[in-house]
């Protein structure tokens, strides 16, 4: 029997809800990733944008290295053993349920998401240690309710609770509905809960002008905001050090400022709810 992957299963599909004709983030960022489930339209979009901003595909596989760190500092030094994994994209290598169980084998992860690309994929997100869970919920970032009930199915919200926001807050149209996003998954979490948040800033006019072509060719649309306003996510929460940090500078060990990558132009963050 030939293999095909979840893309391909897709598109063969009757009466699929995939969208081909259209490059979309997910099946993008997939491809800069290197991984294979993304179309033509995808890596032709994807191509684009490098051939704008050529450090596109090193800003991609530096907000996955981030949250890798993240999780493995959550659910080892932090003792957490509950995620909320929201706009988690299409799976690739190191998921937050592989990080997690890895080091904590009875660790639960639910992933919520409601692009229907990755509800091909849900299978294999479903797939972690037998000690710990994982679950899956299709649903937007802004109805916090069904989230949060339906989140309750595999995590207890009385005890604490790493919410990850990685790669999803600019692709809401304003501010202030990103950090009414934050709050409103966030202000019902117990205390000892995590913030973890990661996004493209507006640091580079080269990454911008990327993200105006994007915007006008692709969905869903991005808006980087700048340092300061990602920083405000945290507001009311204590941040793990080093802070609220370019993309390739959180958690690399005890380097200097000096030996610092260049700073690319995405922000980091995890915060701590007292």
């Amino acid at each position: 029997m030939t293999e095909t992957s979840p893309a391909a299963e897709a598109e063969q599909a009757p009466h699929s809800e995939i969208d081909t004709t259209v490059a979309q983030s997910a099946r993008v960022w997939n491809y800069w990733l290197g991984g294979k489930d993304n179309y033509a339209v995808d890596r032709a979009m994807g191509d684009q944008v490098e051939s704008q901003f050529p450090s596109i595909v090193a800003l991609a596989r530096a907000s996955r290295a981030f949250q890798i760190r993240a999780v493995r500092y959550l659910a080892g030094e932090a003792g957490i053993r509950q995620f909320l994994d929201v706009g988690t994209g299409l799976p690739t290598a190191n998921n937050t349920h592989e990080v997690a169980q890895s080091l904590a084998p009875e660790s639960r992860i639910v992933y919520v998401e409601s692009d229907p690309m990755v509800l091909v994929h849900a299978r294999a997100l479903l797939v972690g240690n037998p000690l710990g869970a994982t679950d899956y919920i299709d649903a937007d970032a802004r109805d916090a309710d069904t989230i949060l009930r339906e989140a309750q199915r595999t995590l207890d919200l009385t005890r604490p609770v790493a919410l990850i926001l990685c790669g999803l807050l600019a692709h809401l149209p304003t501010y202030d509905e990103a950090r009414a996003v934050v709050h409103r998954l966030l202000d019902p979490l117990p205390s000892g809960s995590h913030l973890m948040v990661a996004d493209g800033s507006n640091a580079s006019e080269e990454y911008l002008e990327a993200i105006r072509m994007w915007n006008q060719y692709a969905n869903p649309q991005y808006h980087p905001r700048s340092p300061e306003q990602i920083a405000g996510y945290f507001e009311g929460l204590e941040l793990v050090e080093p802070g609220v940090v370019p993309i390739n500078h959180w958690h690399l060990g005890s380097r200097s400022s000096d030996q610092l990558p260049p700073p690319l132009p995405g922000c980091v963050g995890v915060g701590r709810k007292s």
